[in-house]
């Protein structure tokens, strides 16, 4: 029965068996977090990685799918909230206290290891504290206002409506790259801390990132969207092209962005309603084409290869399991937002897809990597550090339209 494909999202056991995975997956969350603060990075065996320190993404990420598992009603998680919100608060382990906001990464030790302020860490720390905070969990409140008020104050640029991306431990020296990447992010939180605020200005920067990006930078590259800037905003298309396979900043194309920043316009199309603009679906809608087009199945083998040139072509082959979460999440909202039947097939067909080569029904977790003969990799990436993309993509189809999950869960439409 474990290595049956789900069954299609209309058949009434499709819920039972997302809850299942959610499930599985929250049970991950508690064998990540590591006694001296925050979460670990986890084998492939579900273990914690001895060799590697707390990072302040997988933190960030595993705090929210905790928080999202207590709105879910699974109030035996609380404690986990509670231990990654320990870990951002003054004090924590992740925390600069001589200069503000957080380290991106420290040692087993506790010591700094990569002391950077970087736009696309922080924009995760918002995300957990607006997910910790619409838990009503202690000090989220507090956390929420300080990750906020850092972001507006360090990252955000009013002038260019965009976020800047790395600064030093001190704030003092600005790196002159720029990243869409920390914005897309930065997007999916501020889309949160809206949700559950209501404050408009957090709505108004993600409306200013979605034109600059989406219909600005995406369009005007007919939707292969460039991911590397200078610190003017001028694209660097050849940015990386000897370091292809990194993690966050690969050369070329990455198609699992185009499906994330199409889900992501749909989200802000709801919180917008009647004052959307008709752009937000159109633009939603091409992203996801040229992403299919470019990204699914092209080399003869099943699956979405991680990035292509601009011309289309695959650069890395590689399968990574955060890009067909992230095609089952924006087939999911193209299907709510459209009535069209053909992307309700295409989350039928990527379901099953990544329960038959993605789904580790013996540890509960998602393989990340497969070759592109979808044997088991790690070309990119090593272990299976965090369950955030996976846990998203089993909720999403017990949700109708949303603007965030937090919010959404908050109000208690969960199916």
């Amino acid at each position: 029965m474990a290595d049956a494909p789900p069954p299609p999202a209309d058949h009434l056991d499709h819920l039972d068996w997302l809850d299942e995975q959610r499930r599985l997956m929250r049970a991950l969350v508690r064998r990540a977090q590591n006694p001296a603060g925050g979460f670990g990075w986890l084998t492939d065996d579900g273990g914690l990685d001895p060799d590697k320190g707390v990072e302040l993404w997988i933190t960030a990420r595993m705090t929210h799918v905790a928080a999202l598992a207590v709105l879910e009603g699974d109030i035996a998680g609380a404690d986990l909230v509670d231990h990654g919100v320990a870990a951002f608060a003054p004090g924590g382990l992740l925390h600069d206290a001589e200069h503000g906001g957080w380290f991106a990464s420290v040692h087993p030790d506790g010591s700094p290891d990569i002391s950077d302020k970087r736009a696309y860490e922080h924009a995760f720390v918002v995300l957990a504290a607006t997910s910790a905070s619409a838990a009503r969990r202690p000090g989220a409140d507090d956390l929420l206002d300080t990750a906020l008020q850092t972001f507006e104050q360090r990252f955000w640029r009013e002038s260019e409506g965009l976020a800047v991306d790395v600064w030093d431990r001190t704030w003092t020296e600005l790196e002159d790259y720029r990243g869409v990447n920390a914005n897309m992010h930065s997007l999916e939180a501020l889309l949160a801390a809206w949700d559950v605020t209501r404050d408009p200005r957090w709505l108004g920067h993600a409306l200013r990132i979605t034109e600059r990006v989406v219909h600005g930078f995406a369009r005007s590259w007919n939707y292969r969207l460039p991911e590397h800037f200078d610190s003017g905003w001028q694209p660097r298309p050849d940015y990386n092209r000897e370091r292809a396979t990194d993690k966050f900043r690969p050369f070329g194309v990455t198609p699992g962005h185009l499906l994330e920043w199409a889900r992501l316009a749909l989200h802000l199309r709801r919180a917008l309603g009647a004052e959307a603009p008709p752009w937000l679906l159109d633009d939603a809608r091409s992203l996801f084409d040229v992403a299919v087009h470019d990204g699914w199945h092209v080399d003869g083998n099943e699956g979405f290869v991680y990035t292509t040139d601009f011309e289309g072509r695959p650069v890395v082959r590689d399968r990574l399991h955060w890009v067909v979460a992230e095609a089952i999440g924006a087939a999911r909202t193209l299907d709510l937002a459209t009535g069209d039947p053909t992307y309700a097939a295409w989350y039928d067909r990527w379901w099953q897809h990544a329960q038959r080569r993605f789904v580790d029904a013996e540890h509960g977790s998602w393989r990340h990597e497969l070759s592109p003969e979808l044997a088991p990799s790690s070309v990119v990436w090593q272990g299976r550090p965090d369950v955030y993309h996976a846990y998203q993509a089993c909720l999403v189809g017990a949700l109708g339209e949303i603007t965030s999950f937090a919010g959404a869960l908050r109000e208690g439409v969960l199916r």
